[in-house]
């Protein structure tokens, strides 16, 4: 589902050269939940943008689903952002002026549908989420557990084979974290979601079925 090939990225000032990953190989298979670990500014999130097409490599091939990216136009990335891969991030991102079930049509909205098509979807995501109930509350009515079940409706609702997860616990307490996690594990299980997590969190870690560590840039195991 997912390939990194020799991957390198450097962040070049007029003074400075930051090397941010270098020589990453990585093969994810469909259906896999993997979580990447390491120390801050070892490069996970950069590794996590690049698998999301929110970044380009300096060097190396990227592949999602057997589809070589580097050749796309920034339309056609966008077209396959969309479809494919959706997005949780720790600190959620969630447009406080809207509702809970408008927040989770966002992605909806640059894809040819009907309002109403787009209603059904959400609501369905927000179900399998467990947050049926909220649908009409703002996201500062809702505790930070909420609101990340929120973004996995968002991330969820056009039903994306890849979901890349930036630390979603990070905000959240151990038992709002492992609800989190249950939630991502039935995504995984039940619909055979690919999922690539980061986290700090050695015991959510070790429920994933695969472990890639960072340092400094590089693999270490």
């Amino acid at each position: 589902m997912i390939r990194l090939s020799t991957i390198e990225k450097v962040y070049r000032t007029a003074k400075i050269e930051t090397i941010a990953l270098k020589d990453v190989n990585l093969h994810i298979k469909r259906g896999e939940f993997l979580s990447i670990m390491g120390p801050s500014g070892c490069g996970k999130s950069t590794m996590l943008n690049i698998m999301g097409l929110l970044d380009q490599p300096s060097q190396g091939v990227v592949e999602i689903d057997s589809e070589h990216v580097a050749k796309f136009s920034d339309r056609k990335l966008a077209r396959l952002r969309n479809a494919m891969i959706g997005f949780v991030f720790q600190s959620y991102h969630l447009i406080n002026d809207l509702s809970v079930v408008d927040n989770v049509e966002i992605p909806l909205l640059y894809r040819s549908m009907s309002g109403s098509s787009r209603r059904k979807l959400a609501l369905e995501a927000l179900d399998k989420v467990g947050l049926n109930a909220r649908t009409r509350h703002f996201p500062s009515q809702l505790s930070g557990g909420q609101r990340q079940r929120v973004a996995i409706a968002r991330a969820i609702v056009g039903s994306p084979q890849i979901i890349l997860a930036d630390e979603p616990t990070g905000n959240l307490d151990s038992v709002m974290g492992a609800e989190i996690m249950d939630i991502l594990n039935k995504l995984n299980q039940e619909e055979q979601t690919t999922i690539v997590m980061v986290t700090h969190d050695e015991i959510l870690a070790s429920q994933t079925q695969r472990i890639i560590r960072l340092f400094d840039g590089s693999q270490v195991n």
